[in-house]
């Protein structure tokens, strides 16, 4: 999930995903569509009166027709960027007076978003449709942010291994694509060099994801459990050709990489994508059996949020159950809305990658926050990774 440099037509302000095909898409259906509005959190009612809405979220997170038929519904213009790291829209929240009305961080990065008062309070009473979401899924979201005070989820996800069926098993029939030994085990990744072998940029997951693999606890903060994950990277890291969390959705569908740690719905677009082309990419989706992690990514206020009611009426928006089905049907992740009320496609409903079950669920850790003196070993860890040295 990634973003290049924004542009502008017709007045709506959009960064384009790396992926360009749903950026594409979004690009013209904002031109087409009409407008939308922000309010701050101590920003004053007349505030609220401007028909704009300015929203942060992941590169090819969201069906693009929601985004114009919202517009279109209320007369808001929505002005639409994208990230491709919780860490870049955290740098961009701690600088503050960002503009943002919506911002859709995951849940251990929002628990210390809250604790730094990055965020306002939802006011529950402008979101009647809270009604609509799972109970199991807000009680999960609620480790993060205790009474769901500050947030409602989005989607949940879960990262594991993307490969190409028929490239995996020509190199190595008896390949354990069960396992994070597809990635982490040297003797195993190596096979997988000349195809193409990809790992998310998202330092915390895969540390974790690590050390879920190596047997210790994913959320350790420990120094030497982080010594220890890094000694597994650096042993996999030539294997690697690239650290990103965007390209490998579309390098995958058109084979251009083999393996890759990814996140569940962009395999399973992925996936969509290599079926649409036609070219005999067939790709697949595991959760491994040593686990994996899983997180929720969440729509929040900024507290400085200029448009405070109309980000209330986008997300109360996102969670009709037509409309999260709609985001859910494109992206392939799992929403926040009870599933037996929404119209998802069979498909997506009953892939087990998306929607997983309970015994794979029992298997998940969710993703938590890391306290400052750590995450500074981290992000030293991770650069001296990504650089090869």
């Amino acid at each position: 999930m990634g973003c290049r440099a924004g542009y502008t037509r017709t007045g709506v302000v959009i960064s384009a995903p790396r992926s360009t095909r749903l950026g594409a898409a979004l690009a013209a259906l904002l031109a087409a569509g009409a407008g939308c509005s922000r309010q701050a959190a101590h920003a004053t009612p007349a505030a609220g009166a401007e028909k704009v809405l300015n929203v942060y979220n992941w590169s090819d997170y969201i069906q693009p027709s929601v985004i114009a038929d919202f517009q279109n519904a209320y007369g808001i213009r929505v002005n639409y960027d994208v990230f491709d790291s919780n860490e870049i829209l955290e740098t961009k929240l701690l600088t503050g007076h960002t503009n943002y009305d919506v911002v859709v961080p995951s849940g251990a990065f929002l628990e210390r978003q809250i604790q730094a008062d990055i965020y306002q309070k939802l006011d529950k009473s402008l979101l009647p449709n809270l009604k609509n979401v799972d109970p199991d899924v807000a009680r999960a979201e609620a480790l993060y942010d205790p009474g769901n005070q500050y947030s409602v989820d989005y989607m949940w996800i879960t990262s594991g291994v993307g490969y190409n069926v028929a490239d995996i098993r020509a190199r190595m029939p008896d390949a354990p694509v069960d396992s994070w030994r597809m990635l982490f085990d040297p003797a195993v990744v190596s096979k997988f060099q000349d195809c193409g072998v990809s790992l998310l940029d998202a330092p915390s997951e895969v540390v974790a994801t690590v050390l879920l693999f190596i047997g210790r606890k994913p959320g350790s903060n420990s120094p030497d459990d982080l010594k220890a994950a890094e000694q597994v990277l650096k042993a996999m890291r030539p294997y690697v050709r690239y650290v990103d969390s965007s390209r490998y959705i579309d390098n995958l569908a058109n084979g251009d990489i083999c393996l890759a740690m990814g996140w569940s719905g962009d395999v399973k677009q992925a996936h969509d994508r290599a079926a649409e082309a036609g070219k005999g990419v067939e790709l697949a989706y595991t959760i491994p059996r040593e686990g994996a992690i899983s997180n929720y990514d969440v729509l929040a206020i900024p507290a400085d949020a200029p448009h405070v009611r109309n980000a209330h009426l986008f997300i109360n928006y996102l969670l009709r159950p037509e409309i999260a089905a709609r985001n859910s049907n494109l992206i392939k992740y799992a929403n926040a809305v009870t599933a037996d009320i929404q119209p998802l496609d069979p498909g997506v409903r009953s892939d087990p990658g998306v929607y997983p079950p309970p015994e794979v669920r029992a298997r998940l850790s969710p993703e938590r926050p890391r306290p400052p003196a750590y995450q500074r070993l981290l992000t030293r860890m991770w650069t001296r990774f990504k650089s090869g040295k």
